[in-house]
């Protein structure tokens, strides 16, 4: 597959290109940063353009299979949340209307909690999880993850666990640790599973070796419900009806030019 990869320099991105190469597929890298060119692996495909200024990203879905997202604010607060970890993803979806790209948006382990000093000082769970609604509601075969901690895992800690209904929410490694290696493998493999489509997962590691064939899975894990925007035992804390309207009419925007699977 000719996979688009937004957030490619990033430390998830880094190991979801070389993945991807290693399982045969085709990555093009989308970044704005041309001296961060030197950190991918040497004749990566690359495209030049800022998710966050949609005029830069006219031609990004050309010749593209997939988009994995790997997008993080890293730490820009709440304007950085509004205008990477959401109006990103939003900006590279609009331009692949009216195709048949999989997507695989990775977010975040305990997105769905909200109280917590984190999420009400940058609203960054909140606008992680506007962009899986947007990805839901776009009609693309997708599957979001939900990872843990990124390389807390113990050199024991490999055995992959996919659990559903975001319950874990200290907001600690106690919410569950995994090898930013494992995450790469995750969301590359999901775009070839027919078992991962249409599924929200959180993603974890715990002791004991690594799974050959991670089909059987995702096959275990619940389909989102086509009827409501959630992850599909999600808690119903963040209302649609209570978004904001320019949300609304945004999702609406996509739930209107969705394309058939």
């Amino acid at each position: 597959m000719k996979i688009l990869v937004a957030g490619a320099t990033g430390s998830i991105g880094l190991h979801v290109m070389k993945t991807a190469i290693e399982m045969g597929h085709q990555p093009r890298a989308l970044i704005r940063n041309q001296r961060k060119v030197k950190l991918l692996p040497h004749g990566t495909d690359i495209f030049y353009g800022d998710v966050s200024q949609p005029e830069t990203l006219t031609d990004v879905a050309e010749n593209i299979d997939a988009v994995i997202f790997t997008l993080g604010s890293d730490g820009q607060g709440r304007i950085g949340a509004r205008a990477i970890d959401y109006g990103g993803v939003r900006n590279v979806l609009q331009r692949f209307r009216g195709t048949q790209a999989r997507i695989v948006l990775m977010t975040t382990i305990g997105v769905t909690e909200r109280l917590g000093s984190w999420n009400q000082q940058t609203e960054v769970h909140d606008w992680k999880r506007r962009a899986e609604r947007l990805v839901r509601a776009s009609g693309h075969p997708y599957t979001i993850v939900r990872p843990g901690w990124f390389d807390y895992n113990h050199d024991d800690q490999h055995h992959i666990v996919m659990l559903q209904g975001d319950r874990r929410h200290a907001g600690t490694p106690a919410d569950g640790v995994i090898s930013r290696a494992q995450i790469a493998r995750v969301l590359v493999s999901a775009l070839t599973s027919d078992a991962a489509i249409n599924k929200t997962f959180e993603l974890v590691a715990e002791h004991g070796e690594e799974q050959n064939n991670l089909t059987p899975l995702f096959a275990t894990l619940l389909a989102d419900d086509p009827r409501k925007n959630e992850g599909i035992l999600d808690l119903h804390n963040m209302p649609l009806e209570e978004e904001p309207g320019y949300i609304i009419d945004e999702l609406n925007l996509f739930l209107k030019t969705a394309v058939s699977i």
